[in-house]
């Protein structure tokens, strides 16, 4: 296959990390050295790219063309020095960390680091994410078409001017798969509640969010609009929607949640 994507860099092969490396290498990437203390996180990479466990060990005539980083936030005072090298040789710094700012990369990394944030969702896992990306002042034309090349590997990627639209995406995007994951789960216990076998159960409730996902990827239609096609007058699922969108119900607990989430994602920066 013939290389698509430059030499890359990546700090960190958690999930979110190793679902992207696995995109990338499908995409044809030339050469990736991954750093990943923890080495049964990056085996499956092990016969594709340069697994190592620290900057340190780096080999020395590597020159990424991007360094990701995909690390907890709360590692990263600590950690990214050790690679502030790659931005004075003008490597640009794609950042998957929840919360943590450009200034504050920059303040590790030196003042003309190249950075995008990003943050994308672990539907990347199976090349259906969603990512929301901002491109810093002093990151050239050049350096962000990587940076949505890198991105979109794994899915679906749009770019936001302000750099706090990040905080609110983390809410909404990063963390929704875990609020449908959430409806799936409640959805299991009230089916069982109501007499149904467990193994029903969850089969129908994870098949019902799958299938409506599905939809509502392949729709042109608003989702209120699908919403009120399946909503009969006067049926059953009039009737439980009035209970979820009753005034204290689903759509002030999901605002609250989303800003709750917004409120943390801020807090995370430094």
């Amino acid at each position: 296959m013939t290389d698509t994507l430059p030499d890359l860099l990546l700090i960190g092969c958690g999930k979110m990390g190793g679902a992207m490396l696995s995109g990338w290498l499908e995409r044809g990437l030339a050469r990736a050295v991954v750093v990943e203390p923890h080495a049964a996180a990056a085996a499956a990479f092990a016969d594709r790219a340069t697994v190592v466990p620290d900057a340190a060990a780096i080999p020395a005539d590597f020159r990424p063309a991007a360094v990701v980083l995909a690390i907890k936030p709360q590692e990263a005072p600590a950690t990214l020095p050790a690679y502030a090298s790659f931005a004075a040789e003008g490597a640009l710094f794609v950042s998957i960390m929840a919360g943590r700012s450009v200034a504050s990369m920059r303040a590790a990394l030196g003042e003309g680091a190249a950075v995008v944030r990003a943050m994308p969702n672990t539907p990347a896992a199976v090349r259906q994410g969603f990512t929301a990306a901002h491109a810093a002042p002093g990151v050239t034309a050049t350096q962000r078409d990587l940076a949505d090349a890198l991105l979109a590997a794994v899915g679906e990627v749009a770019w936001v001017e302000q750099e706090d639209q990040i905080n609110p995406v983390t809410a909404v995007s990063g963390g929704g798969p875990a609020y449908v994951f959430l409806l799936a789960e409640v959805m299991e216990a009230a089916a069982i509640e109501q007499g149904l076998p467990p193994d029903l159960a969850r089969r129908m409730a994870r098949a019902t969010v799958a299938g409506s996902g599905a939809l509502l990827a392949a729709s042109d239609q608003d989702a209120a609009d699908l919403r009120r096609a399946v909503t009969s007058p006067k049926g059953t699922t009039e009737r439980a929607v009035e209970v979820l969108i009753a005034p204290d119900a689903w759509p002030a607990l999901m605002s609250k949640a989303i800003a709750a989430a917004t409120a943390r994602a801020r807090e995370l920066a430094g």
